[in-house]
This record gives C-alpha cells, sequence and structure tokens, in this order.
C-alpha cells in the first residue's frame, strides 16, 4: 500500500474521515446553484425553464445576456477553486484529495442537491478546480476550449474539445515530473465525465441543429 502511494506521488496516508469530509465538502459546494441564484434574482427566471433547462453560463447567456453569464460563470469558476483549496487544507495538499475534490464539485453543480439534482454540465466548475490543481493543464485547456468557441461559435464544442485535451495535457506533466501520477486520474475521470454531460449537444452538433453563440434561447 505504501508503495502504491508512493507510485500515485500521494504523500502521508490521510484517515478515511478525512476523505469523507472533502467529498462532503466539495459536492456541497459544486451544488451551490449559481445560475439559478442569478436567473431569479436578476430577472425572476427559472433557468430550469429556460432553453437547455441548464444552470450553467451558456445557458444563461441565451437566455438573459452576457453580463449575468459572466457572474454565473465566475461563481461556478470560484466553486471549483474553492473546492479545491479546502481539500488542500483538510489534507495537507493530498493529490488524491485534488483529485476527489475536483471531481465532486462537478458532480455537485451537475447534480444539485438544492435543485432535485439538477444542475449545469460542469465546465466553468470544472476549470476553476483544475486552476488549482494544475494551472498549466487548466491554461491548455482554456486555450483550446476558447480558440476552438472563437472558431466554430459553438460553446458546447469548445467546451468537449477542450475538456479532451485535459488528460494529454496532464500526462504530459506526469512524464515531465512536473505533476504526480494520481492527478491523471482526474484528467480522465473529468474529461469523461464532461464529455457525456454533452451527449446531446453531440447529438445535436452531428445533426446540425446546435445553437451557435449569439444566438437566444426563450426565457
Amino acid at each position: 500500500m505504501r508503495r502504491r502511494r508512493i507510485l500515485l506521488g500521494v504523500g502521508p496516508e490521510m484517515s478515511p474521515i478525512s476523505y469523507l469530509v472533502v467529498t462532503l465538502a466539495a459536492y456541497l459546494l459544486g451544488s451551490i446553484p449559481t445560475g439559478y441564484l442569478v436567473a431569479r434574482s436578476r430577472r425572476n427566471v427559472d433557468i430550469l425553464q429556460a432553453g437547455s433547462g441548464r444552470t450553467g453560463a451558456a445557458n444563461v447567456l441565451r437566455t438573459l445576456g452576457w453580463k449575468a453569464a459572466l457572474v454565473v460563470f465566475l461563481g461556478d469558476f470560484a466553486k471549483g477553486m474553492a473546492a479545491v483549496a479546502v481539500a488542500r487544507v483538510l489534507t495537507s495538499g493530498d493529490p488524491v484529495a485534488d483529485v476527489v475534490a475536483a471531481l465532486m464539485a462537478v458532480t455537485g453543480h451537475t447534480f444539485s442537491i438544492y435543485l432535485g439534482f439538477k444542475g449545469g454540465r460542469g465546465v466553468a466548475t470544472g476549470l476553476g478546480a483544475l486552476v488549482i490543481v494544475t494551472p498549466i493543464a487548466a491554461l491548455a485547456c482554456a486555450i483550446v476550449a476558447f480558440s476552438t468557441m472563437g472558431i466554430s461559435r459553438y460553446v458546447s464544442l469548445g467546451s468537449i474539445l477542450g475538456a479532451c485535451s485535459v488528460p494529454f495535457a496532464i500526462l504530459a506533466l506526469v512524464l515531465l515530473g512536473i505533476e504526480p501520477p494520481a492527478h491523471l486520474i482526474l484528467g480522465v475521470l473529468g474529461s469523461v465525465f464532461i464529455v457525456l454531460n454533452h451527449k446531446d449537444n453531440i447529438s445535436r452538433l452531428l445533426k446540425g441543429t446546435e445553437r451557435k453563440l449569439g444566438r437566444k434561447a426563450q426565457a
């Protein structure tokens, strides 16, 4: 067991209670329904009943405009950062705790306990978590995502390709000795989770019916 933890780049073994606290804290932080709260407070709109029915910044952008969407993006981004930051304080920087916190924050955003387990697709929250876990991989992800959005005008396509770039970026950093191998788990599982959350977008992209950036949705 000790050798396995060394190979994964993990520090001293943490107690199960520590991981349980990290899991619950990250999930509850990720569950904060930023998009729902912003839409309700600004226009009294139930974002779950507007556009795609998701609470993320992309749906808020189509429904309420860029100012509300920016607030939602920053709020969701901050949730991911906070989840990993709390995990690092509670576990003295254990890389496995980084992975648990990041994944649970994204899970909470997608299946929020405050909204009957509905939510967004986890992109902004995942990126926020990634900034704390591995800033270089986060930068690579952002470059791929925003470049794709700018060229194609499809937010979903940028999110999907950005997520798919993460495991490759982390793998390169692991091989260079910059990141612990444990962080590669986040790259793989996180990207799969994000892509699966976009399965309806993928279907629309293939059919040519996906909304492009700037196209409004009915509130």
